[in-house]
């Protein structure tokens, strides 16, 4: 069994999804004429009116903030560090090359996420890639292979594996038992999904901007207490991705090959563009502006904060650390604590213990409600399987604290790889759609107009798209 996971992986991640997650991201950067450049500061002014909601959604910032508590966790401080040591300082570069044209495809995936939206029978939105398939494609049984992908990789393992960081580091850090460790996350997670999607998007808007701050601030020190190491990192990154630093050694091909896949691999795990989850937060929100488009220029900027900005903040401890060893014995969190700790004394492994905390904390919370949504499409609202699914989920939360399992995190590894795969299909099938979103937002934009979806203008959509959700969306929010 374990063979076989592996190989399916190894074709996955060694070749499909490598080709594939760039050439999408190519491809919509493309079509969507260089949006994540042309309007890299609109992004910004969009998050400016992020407050405002109505009854029915989350606000565009809180969307944001449980989309990032889903991306950044463990991917970012564990991930880079085994990106580093797995495929050299080269892998970064290709984190950021996946990040780049994989915030086109954000754009994609979440702009048509907030179109094809539904209201389930608490009157919140709901909406994701099973969604759009289901509505958008007339193909219910893509939906559903979608979900079932999502639901055993983020609903279930993806979890186990951020509680297991979480009970390593407070483990390292203060000797605290795993068992202890466990049940407080358990007590704690239980405490936030039960009471449904609205705490998990105020508990991830409380927590994840003030964490993800105090980590960039304690990068930023960092590399203004060592400027002049900052050209020599750039230069090992960008020599390591092509091969230069290794041409006089021969290997060329392996070695670029080598940073490329785990480049690509780490930047998936951790911006997770392409994917098929963050659409499920984008889908909860009340846009604003009150268009489609507005939510992929949200998750686009999600994607850039996740991987550019919050990576980078871990590549800079690493690699100005000292500690860095090619191929190294050290890897994962070890590496970042150790790196840190280096830089600013025996406290900051304590600081990456708490950091780790709270942001596996915030992802396992984040990827219950992508979980939950995807439920709620497979059972329509099934509140007795919601009650049996919370307690499957705290299990494996549990599970995770006490024990590793390669196996199973294999297991979650293919799942997410399908995963991927089924969405991507989906999107470009989509890709018509989402083109022509971006133009009706920009030609409003460009008209000095507030831009507002009027479904009357895509009489092709109309039969598709869910009787209400779209009525009225001129008037202001609450």
């Amino acid at each position: 069994m374990t063979d076989l996971v592996n190989l399916i992986n190894d074709l996955l991640w060694g070749s499909i999804l490598v080709y594939l997650l760039v050439g999408v991201g190519v491809y919509f950067t493309i079509r969507l004429g260089f949006i994540q450049v042309r309007h890299f500061f609109h992004m910004f002014k969009v998050l400016k009116n992020s407050r405002k909601a109505d009854k029915a959604g989350i606000s565009s910032f809180q969307a944001l903030c449980t989309s990032l508590a889903a991306r950044v966790g463990t991917g970012n401080m564990a991930g880079v560090a085994v990106a580093l040591t797995m495929g050299g300082p080269g892998a970064i570069f290709w984190m950021w090359v996946t990040a780049m044209v994989g915030m086109s495809t954000s754009f994609a995936e979440s702009a048509l996420a907030q179109l094809y939206k539904t209201k389930d029978k608490d009157g919140n939105y709901r909406g994701g890639p099973a969604y759009y398939m289901e509505k958008g494609l007339g193909m219910r049984w893509m939906g559903v292979l979608f979900s079932i992908f999502l639901m055993i990789a983020f609903g279930l393992v993806f979890n186990a594996v951020q509680a297991n960081s979480i009970t390593n580091a407070m483990t390292t850090a203060f000797g605290v038992q795993p068992l202890y460790t466990g049940l407080v996350i358990v007590l704690l997670s239980a405490f936030v999904i039960f009471g449904g999607i609205r705490k998990i998007a105020r508990t991830a808007e409380l927590i994840v901007p003030l964490m993800a701050l105090v980590y960039l601030a304690i990068a930023i020190f960092i590399l203004l207490s060592h400027l002049d190491k900052l050209p020599a990192v750039f230069s090992l990154i960008i020599k390591s991705a092509f091969g230069f630093q290794e041409a006089a050694a021969g290997g060329i091909g392996y070695m670029v090959a080598q940073a490329m896949i785990n480049g690509v691999k780490r930047g998936l795990f951790s911006n997770e563009a392409g994917m098929g989850s963050a659409p499920n937060a984008a889908a909860s929100a009340t846009p604003y502006p009150p268009h489609p488009a507005s939510q992929g220029y949200v998750q686009m900027l999600g994607v850039f904060i996740d991987t550019i900005v919050i990576c980078s903040a871990t590549v800079a401890i690493i690699l100005m650390s000292g500690e860095y060893v090619p191929h190294g014995e050290i890897t994962g969190i070890e590496l970042t604590q150790l790196a840190l700790n280096s830089q600013v004394g025996a406290w900051g492994g304590i600081f990456i213990a708490f950091a780790i905390f709270f942001f596996a904390f915030t992802s396992i919370i984040a990827n219950y409600s992508y979980a939950e949504t995807n439920l709620i499409f497979l059972e329509h609202n099934n509140k007795k399987g919601l009650a049996i699914f919370r307690i499957v989920f705290l299990c494996m939360v549990m599970f995770g604290a006490l024990a590793t399992v390669p196996t199973v995190w294999a297991l979650a590894d293919m799942s997410m790889g399908l995963m991927a795969i089924v969405n991507l299909a989906a999107v470009l099938l989509l890709s018509g759609v989402a083109v022509k979103l971006a133009k009706d937002y920009n030609q409003q934009l460009k008209q000095g107009k507030l831009p507002t979806f009027n479904v009357e203008d895509y009489p092709e959509l109309q039969s598709q798209l869910e009787e209400g959700i779209w009525d009225n969306k001129s008037k202001s929010s609450d």
